[in-house]
């Protein structure tokens, strides 16, 4: 079995920044990719982020040049370091980890107030 430990998440202004954490533990064999998820209410999820297992990310055109995505191969953990947040920003973030099947966060939430 594997648990995720997602934490950073919290209420920020607009323009700020936060920092979120997602930690793999238990039967951990290869990790491929790493990914952040967002959901804010009444919409669907979608993809913020993705870092696979060589380092290559991708985004989101909405958060291009504010969120960054890192992975800490030794520890696996996956950071999203979110700068210049804006209200559309408010969503619950779900770290996302692909090995032989997907697993999911329990989701922490990410307020930003204008």
């Amino acid at each position: 079995q594997v648990q995720l430990a997602e934490s950073g998440g919290g209420l920020v202004q607009a323009g700020g920044s936060l920092r979120l954490s997602c930690a793999a533990s238990g039967s951990i064999f290869s990790i491929n990719a790493m990914a952040w998820y967002r959901q804010a209410p009444a919409k669907q999820r979608e993809l913020v982020a993705v870092i696979t297992k060589g380092g290559a990310t991708n985004y989101a055109d909405s958060v291009k040049g504010r969120f960054t995505i890192s992975r800490d191969n030794a520890k696996n953990t996956v950071y999203l370091q979110m700068s210049s947040l804006k209200p559309e920003d408010t969503a619950v973030y779900y770290c996302n980890v692909l090995m032989s099947k997907t697993y999911w966060g329990q989701g922490t939430q990410v307020t930003v107030s204008s």
